[in-house]
């Protein structure tokens, strides 16, 4: 496994150059973003037309219109060159990008991303739980989110330049603190933008993440459909723990459990 890390921080460092530029975060974050919707998007055209699809959707009444595609990569590609790509920008001017030659080992990989997860699921819970109890945090910043009661893949970034901001900051300093290696940092990135996007998807797949964790310590998108649906509950984006803690979370009602 060993050589096999470091075979493919060998390839990744064939694209050194690509590494470095102030353009790459975006293209690299926007890119894995909508890759990872592309399947949800097709789901949600096959839903309309195969009930063997709409039986897992959380909200099977619901339909994703051509609309709301629109709106939500507008505003998401809107967000990523006017607010984000300046600030990666300075970023790089100000840390220029510095490969070290070996791979990280195995553990340190594992470990690392999962601390960078902990971490910033915890972080988003404190941000989450904020801009729902403060009127003012909502109403300026976070009721963007929230204009989709019923979540689909790319509603995951409709939100407004703060909101993006700041989620990316905290995903973006996590390796940084904890001081991980770059590959194990590009692996967080797209391991967090894969559980964001399941989390908004608005299905329940058997395959899910959430159903390969036990003891219901991971909530998935279950989960956080039903933040959108009630509003005040289910604040932590992944894990369960916080919300369990604060005395905010909210089990699946059986009207969810269509599928079974």
């Amino acid at each position: 496994m060993a050589l096999l890390l470091q075979t493919l921080w060998d390839f990744v460092l064939g694209y050194e150059g690509l590494l470095g530029s102030p353009f790459f975060p975006v293209l690299f974050s926007l890119s894995t973003y909508l890759f990872f919707c592309l399947p949800f998007v097709l789901l949600d055209w096959l839903s309309v037309r195969v009930a063997l699809i709409r039986r897992y959707k959380l909200q099977p009444n619901n339909t994703v219109t051509l609309d709301s595609i629109k709106r939500c990569l507008a505003l998401c590609l809107y967000n990523h060159v006017v607010f984000i790509l300046p600030v990666t920008v300075l970023h790089w001017y100000w840390r220029p990008v510095n490969l070290p030659r070996e791979a990280p080992s195995v553990p340190s990989l594992v470990t690392g991303m999962l601390a960078c997860l902990l971490l910033f699921d915890f972080q988003y819970f404190v941000w989450h739980i904020l801009h729902h109890k403060i009127p003012w945090l909502y109403r300026t910043f976070h009721k963007v989110h929230h204009s989709f009661t019923a979540t689909s893949a790319l509603t995951t970034e409709h939100s407004g330049a703060w909101e993006m901001l700041s989620l990316g900051l905290f995903a973006g300093i996590n390796p940084y603190l904890l001081r991980c290696h770059p590959l194990t940092e590009l692996a967080f990135f797209v391991l967090n933008i894969w559980l964001s996007v399941d989390d908004h998807c608005g299905y329940d797949l058997p395959w899910a993440p959430h159903h390969w964790v036990p003891l219901g310590l991971y909530g998935g998108a279950p989960h956080h459909d039903l933040h959108h649906l009630t509003f005040k509950s289910n604040y932590a984006p992944y894990f369960t723990h916080w919300d369990r803690l604060a005395g905010t979370l909210l089990h699946q009602p059986p009207h969810h459990d269509h599928h079974e």
